[in-house]
């Protein structure tokens, strides 16, 4: 693991630490249903698309959510990976040769030169948090053993909350049309090991609120998605956690919704053979890990920007806590 990057992290990993008592208290003042508004500009138009988040579903996945949308992290920010059937965003910008952020507002004719960078969510988070946002902390670096687990330097990462892993098996949402879902990249096969905090307070773990986990398998940063295939896609849901819906569909994919506007970009431009509404661009994955055996991997992944027409997030913004 980055050594400095944790001891940076250590000072204000003890500030941060919430218990699990704590995160019961807040919860206490909030609704088992916040709800947000993710604004996406495209093609010199905005459109706003309302999601009811899931509580009972996912906790702690929801209030890492909210806290990001608080900070502001996601604004600006692109749709790096788009199809027909998902909208891929959160951890991604486009720059152009200078690393200047490309501006929606004020877009440019010609995107050739503009490529996708992956955003260094660890250093970014850490500077919020400095300048005054605040991060519940429920993923540390792994210390003690597993019967008796403690905490190291916070992560600022969420423990999936989804499959075999949630400790409320009894689902509102479904991995449909709509699904917000908060996903994670692949890091390989290391070994390494985390501490995190239940969702149940330690009552279904003989009163012990931490354990131990994999790394690898799903401690999420920053990164989501929006499912927009009819299809329920059960075994999605059994990897990556969904943690709200579109509210109103047909804003969503009607008419004068954002899917529609897309299609219909893309249609006007099906007699052109050289068209492409996406880019492939080949990332490497995980570039700012603070594991370094995960940080060092060769694992890329190929990415289908929307370049021609970028589709920005531009702002997260939270109407209900």
């Amino acid at each position: 693991m980055n050594k400095k990057f944790l001891r940076r992290l250590g000072a204000i990993a003890v500030a941060a630490t919430v218990s699990a008592g704590a995160l019961m208290l807040f919860a206490g003042c909030t609704t088992d249903h916040p709800e947000v508004t993710i604004t996406y500009a495209f093609n010199g138009k905005e459109y706003k698309v309302d999601y009811r988040l899931s509580r009972v579903d996912a906790p702690k996945t929801v209030q890492h959510f909210i806290e990001l949308a608080d900070a502001g992290f996601y604004d600006g920010l692109c749709i790096h990976n788009y199809d027909s059937n998902y909208l891929y965003g959160g951890g991604y910008e486009l720059v152009d040769g200078q690393n200047n952020r490309y501006d929606y507002k004020d877009p440019v004719a010609d995107m050739s030169a503009y490529e996708l960078r992956e955003v260094d969510y660890f250093s970014r988070v850490q500077a919020l948090e400095e300048a005054g946002k605040k991060f519940t902390q429920s993923v540390w670096a792994a210390e003690g053993t597993a019967a008796h687990p403690k905490q190291g330097a916070g992560l600022y990462t969420v423990y999936g909350e989804q499959g075999s892993h949630l400790e409320n098996p009894n689902r509102e949402l479904s991995h449909g049309m709509g699904a917000l879902v908060m996903y994670y990249t692949d890091k390989g096969s290391n070994s390494a090991k985390v501490t995190v905090v239940r969702s149940d307070g330690g009552k279904d773990n003989d009163g012990e609120p931490l354990q131990h986990e994999s790394y690898t398998e799903d401690s999420a940063t920053s990164l989501f998605y929006t499912y927009t295939s009819a299809s329920i896609n059960s075994s999605l849901a059994e990897k990556y956690c969904v943690f709200g819906v579109v509210k109103d569909l047909e804003k969503f994919n009607g008419e004068d919704g954002l899917l529609q506007a897309i299609r219909d970009y893309i249609e006007q431009y099906e007699d052109d053979e050289n068209f492409s509404f996406t880019t492939e661009q080949e990332m490497k994955l995980n570039e700012y890990d603070p594991f370094e055996e995960v940080k060092r991997g060769d694992l890329t992944e190929t990415f289908n920007v929307p370049l021609r027409s970028p589709i920005i997030i531009a702002s997260v913004k939270v109407n209900k806590y």
